[in-house]
Parts: C-alpha cells; structure tokens; sequence
C-alpha cells in the first residue's frame, strides 16, 4: 500500500497534515509517542474513508529511523510523501536546559530526520515513481535567538541540508522542499487559543492558522519547490532579522519568554 508518512501527526501542525491528504484521498502512516495517535487514526478513516495506520513510537531513539524504516517494509507500506515534522520547544537558557531534553531535540531535528530521509531517498529512487519530502524548518533558523538556542540551530541544520539534498536529487523523480513558517497558531508558545495575544497575532498576520499553513506547504511541495516561506511578512522579517541589534532580539524573545 502507498502512503503518505508523517511524523508529530497526533495533534498540531502534524495532524492537520494528515487531515488534508487524507481529505486528498492519500492512505496515511502516521507516528507519534503519544498513545492517542491510535484515536486519531481510526476518526481520520472514518471521516475521509481512507486506510491510517497509526504507529506509537518514540522518534528521539537514536535507532527510530531504522526502526520506522524497517516497520514500513514488514508491512509493505510504500512511502510516496515524508514530512518529517516531530520536534519539541522550550523557552530556556542552555545551561538552564535538562541535557536530556537537549538530546531529545537534537535526535528529534537533526538525526532522525537526516536518517529517514537517507533511508526513504533510498526507496523512492527505486520506484521511479513521483516522490515528495516536505522538512520543517523554521523561521528561527535565519537569527541567533537567545532562550530557544538549540531550537533554533537545529532548525538551521534541517533548512541547510534540505536544500543541499533538493540539489542532489535535482535531476530523480524525487523532490525535497523546506518551509519556514513564523508563528503559527498553536500551543507551542503556551498562549491560550483565546488570549490576547494569539488574537492580535492572527489579525496582525504574524500569526498564521495552521490549516492555512499546511494548505500552503502542501501545494508547494506537490509543486516540487525546494523552500516554502509562507505569509508575506515573513520575508520582510527575514530582511529586518538582518538590521535587529542583538540587544533589541534579546528583550522581544525575552518578553515573549515572560508571556509564555
């Protein structure tokens, strides 16, 4: 069976991937450490009658690629779409950070995504047929940004070695593309969906609504682009990132730190 496999799926950014290609039509393999996963699966089958096999593992395993890999080819699931969209946050200093939580975020961004592509690449060459891999990078990657370091970096290496990637595969039926969303309307920053701030984030456009971000990733990855910046602001913070002096980026993360 052809699927789409998408990694974080059990709520978020994550589910409302799988929503929308399960409203295309596509079957769906999606992974999360969070047991609920299964309920999310069967309502996902139900509503767009479509096959979801749900699959609860833990993706910071330094053998999670493999182990994931190895699960798709016991069960004969065929992989035509990878988002690999698991990841993790915090707002802390380094030395503040528990080191296994630094860990977890450095297999979470780097190593697994890095491996399932090297392992899923692999398969997809062979089938000839159309392939996508969609990274989730970040907004972050392009400052340095005090409180949320390793967040950040991490996000980098993704950006970097998603576009290094896309140019190896330049010429195959397989294409890799990268988004780097700003903030987008979930609970990863700890205000509530009511708040006041989420509130003037959305009217304001720096905040952008997660079925509207995933609409955007997903056409531009079936349009083989290799970077997805959603929301025009965004390019305009990316000119300005340039021109902000440290001091400035250090009290606005602070203070959002604070609100958090």
């Amino acid at each position: 069976m052809i699927v789409a496999l998408i990694t974080g799926a059990s709520s978020g950014i994550g589910l409302e991937y799988a929503r929308q290609l399960a409203a295309g039509g596509r079957n769906l393999l999606i992974v999360s450490n969070e047991e609920k996963i299964a309920t999310v699966a069967t309502e996902l089958a139900q509503e767009y009658s479509v096959q979801v096999c749900p699959l609860c593992m833990d993706l910071s395993l330094s053998d999670a690629a493999q182990q994931l890999f190895d699960y798709c080819t016991n069960e004969n699931l065929e992989v035509d779409v990878l988002i690999n969209n698991a990841g993790i946050f915090s707002f802390k200093e380094v030395i503040e950070t528990d080191i296994l939580r630094l860990e977890t975020m450095m297999r979470l961004h780097i190593s697994t995504p890095t491996m399932l592509c090297r392992l899923f690449v692999a398969k997809m060459l062979e089938s000839k047929m159309p392939c996508y891999i969609l990274n989730m990078s970040s907004m972050s990657a392009f400052m340095p940004n005090p409180f949320i370091a390793l967040y950040a970096a991490s996000k980098l290496y993704l950006y970097k070695f998603s576009r290094a990637l896309q140019m190896e595969l330049r010429d195959s039926n397989v294409s890799v593309s990268v988004i780097c969303p700003g903030a987008v309307a979930t609970n990863l920053y700890g205000f509530a969906d009511n708040s006041r701030y989420m509130k003037l984030g959305l009217q304001s456009g720096i905040i952008m609504p997660v079925d509207r971000l995933v609409k955007k990733a997903l056409h531009k990855m079936f349009k083989r682009k290799k970077k997805v910046i959603p929301g025009k602001i965004n390019y305009l913070f990316i000119f300005l990132m340039w021109l902000i002096p440290d001091c400035v980026l250090h009290y606005a993360i602070s203070y959002i730190r604070k609100k958090a």
